[in-house]
């Protein structure tokens, strides 16, 4: 995208969207609210920090909004900085903090999450896993470590497989979350669902989603009881 394009596309997030929008953030584990937008904007979903929109008249793009006093735009705008372009990422094409409402404009990905295809009963071909293996393994490379991979973060489209949320890139605690996913994709997804695959019930995605959250914070609390004193920080004090 060249920059007239960028600035013309940059005024109009400016003049048309934000004076009439309002996304609030009432705590950080639940998604944000968008309380009133204007005319001709289309709202494509929430996440924990900022809501997205798609920009009207072109498909190709999507606006993303921040809550007020949420953290991660800026963190989320120099990891799309090191990633450049690469076919298993979107792209941020132009970002802006105004009066306070931070924003980036990004490449639109179309398709269906892997959460979505369970759901639905979509065959996920071996190559979206392939595809986001390389995507990680060029993300390691360019410094970062990926963080938060899991089914709703990871697209279909047309057989290939793209990462959809990088804002937690920066993060330097290790994540297993894709390593998980991918285990149960060769234990269980492969061998059984790969061939003939059926809508898995909402309820049992949930009580999966659960289950696997429940396992994690075991793991994470017994692997902090299992430190040794000095490790914890608690052996170097005077």
């Amino acid at each position: 995208m060249d920059e007239d394009t960028r600035r013309r596309h940059a005024e109009r997030i400016r003049n048309e969207l934000l004076p009439g929008l309002e996304v609030i953030s009432e705590n950080s584990w639940n998604p944000v609210q968008v309380r009133k937008m204007p005319p001709g904007w289309k709202l494509l979903g929430c996440g924990n920090y900022a809501a997205v929109f798609s920009y009207p008249g072109d498909s190709r793009l999507a606006v993303k909004v921040y809550a007020p006093g949420r953290d991660g735009w800026e963190a989320e705008r120099q990891v799309y900085r090191l990633i450049g372009e690469h076919p298993g990422f979107g792209r941020c094409h132009a970002s802006g903090d105004d009066g306070g409402k931070r924003w980036m404009l990004l490449k639109r990905l179309h398709g269906k999450t892997l959460y979505d295809c369970l759901l639905e009963g979509v065959q996920i071909p071996e190559q979206v896993i392939k595809d986001v293996d390389d995507a990680l393994s060029y993300a390691v490379s360019r410094g970062l470590r990926p963080h938060d991979v899991h089914g709703k973060n990871v697209m279909l489209k047309d057989g290939r497989g793209m990462v959809i949320d990088v804002s937690d890139f920066l993060k330097l605690e290790s994540c297993t979350m894709w390593s998980d996913m991918k285990r149960a994709y060769y234990a269980i997804y492969k061998p059984l669902l790969s061939r003939s695959p059926f809508p898995v019930p909402a309820w049992m995605m949930d009580g999966m989603r659960s289950g696997y959250r429940w396992t994690r914070k075991r793991g994470k609390e017994q692997a902090s009881r299992d430190l040794p004193e000095d490790a914890s920080g608690d052996g170097m004090l005077p």
